[in-house]
C-alpha cells in the first residue's frame, strides 16, 4: 500500500519509495532518509506534530509537513 510517511500509524514500517528532494532538509538525507531505506514510526507527539521515526538506526523527529513529502510503501500493517 503506497502512502506518505505522514500517514503511518505508530509501529508501522515502510520502505521509502520517492521524496521531494527540494522539500527535505539536507541533514535528513544525510541521516539516510533516501529511497530504498526502511523507516518505522516510533511515536507521535501529543498534538500530532512532530513525529519520531527510526531510519537507518537513527531516531529522528520530523514535522508532518516534511513527512508528507516522503512517499512510502507500507511493509508492516497493524
Amino acid at each position: 500500500m503506497r502512502t506518505t510517511l505522514a500517514n503511518l500509524k505508530k509501529g508501522q514500517r515502510a520502505v521509502i519509495v520517492d521524496l521531494n528532494i527540494d522539500a527535505i532538509p539536507l541533514k535528513l538525507l544525510e541521516m539516510g532518509c533516501l529511497p530504498g531505506n526502511v523507516v518505522e514510526l516510533l511515536q507521535i507527539a501529543p498534538l500530532g506534530d512532530p513525529i519520531y521515526i527510526d531510519v537507518n538506526d537513527s531516531h529522528v523527529a520530523i514535522r508532518l509537513e516534511t513527512a508528507a513529502e516522503i512517499d512510502v510503501e507500507i511493509i508492516t500493517v497493524l
